[in-house]
């Protein structure tokens, strides 16, 4: 008799309980609490809702601006997705991310109009190493969680404490039992930007840092299944910080993104 998949067993991050209501596996599991969900793979699934809120030919989402209430929980929640401002060559959409009757994540999003502007396109980004330069990497380990867990790496030579450019991809889907888009993966690998060159290593007696925001910034398409991250992070002296990340895929550069950080101190283990 086959046996009924339940959210601990599912391969993918969420499960879809039917209408606006989800439910987190082990993938999704954060790195600072046991109990909690990390922010990458919430964003990719609050990316999907945007996504798939009243599509519109020949226009694309291209800015997420998402701001981060508290521990997001494990379990069941929903999301609510709705238009704030719209129109015909733009509008702003916002989705809504409720767990335990709070929110828990907001985020703000530009659906653009596209048009053929072939002839003046360019890009300013540095290139970024392929695939076949780097090598593998289990740097991202020093982090717990099942989100951690579920990727693979690979990064090349110079990666150090506050600068360091990695490829990443998961085998997990975004949700059971249905195929993740392109944006949709990437972008829910994102995230994990803050974690790839920490400047301190996390535990007792160290400082923790978790982004209180992520906004993305998606100039073009992205397409694939990795992701790869050239990211710098700063703290400054009066505990703020900032990782900030060029997006790239198997083609090139795509986008940008930045997180700011709460820098605290963590005590010693007694």
């Amino acid at each position: 008799m086959q046996e009924t998949t339940t959210a601990i067993q599912a391969e993918a991050y969420y499960r879809h309980l039917g209408g606006d209501l989800y439910e987190s596996t082990r993938h999704a599991q954060g790195a600072w609490n046991d109990h909690e969900q990390h922010m990458a793979p919430v964003t990719g699934l609050m990316v999907r809702a945007l996504e798939r809120f009243q599509p519109r030919e020949g226009m694309r989402l291209t800015r997420f601006n998402f701001d981060i209430f508290g521990l997001i929980p494990a379990g069941a929640f929903s999301i609510e997705t709705t238009v704030l401002r719209p129109g015909r060559t733009i509008e702003l959409l916002q989705a809504a991310l409720i767990a335990g009757g709070r929110i828990a994540v907001r985020v703000t999003a530009w659906r653009m109009l596209t048009v053929d502007t072939g002839a003046v396109a360019a890009v300013e980004d540095e290139p970024f190493p392929s695939l076949e330069e780097s090598e593998t990497w289990h740097g991202l380990n020093v982090w717990p969680g099942g989100f951690i867990a579920s990727l693979e790496g690979r990064t090349v030579d110079g990666h150090r404490p506050g600068r360091g450019r990695a490829w990443l991809r998961t085998p997990h889907g975004m949700v059971d039992g249905e195929p993740t888009s392109a944006l949709v993966r990437l972008l829910g690998l994102v995230d994990s930007a803050n974690g790839i060159a920490a400047r301190v290593p996390p535990g007792a007696g160290s400082y923790m840092f978790p982004n209180v925001d992520l906004s993305v910034h998606v100039y073009r398409e992205p397409e694939g299944e990795w992701l790869g991250l050239d990211t710098k992070v700063t703290f400054a002296g009066d505990g703020i910080g900032l990782t900030s990340s060029v997006l790239h895929d198997v083609k090139g550069s795509f986008g940008h993104s930045e997180q700011i950080l709460t820098v605290r101190p963590i005590p010693h283990a007694r």
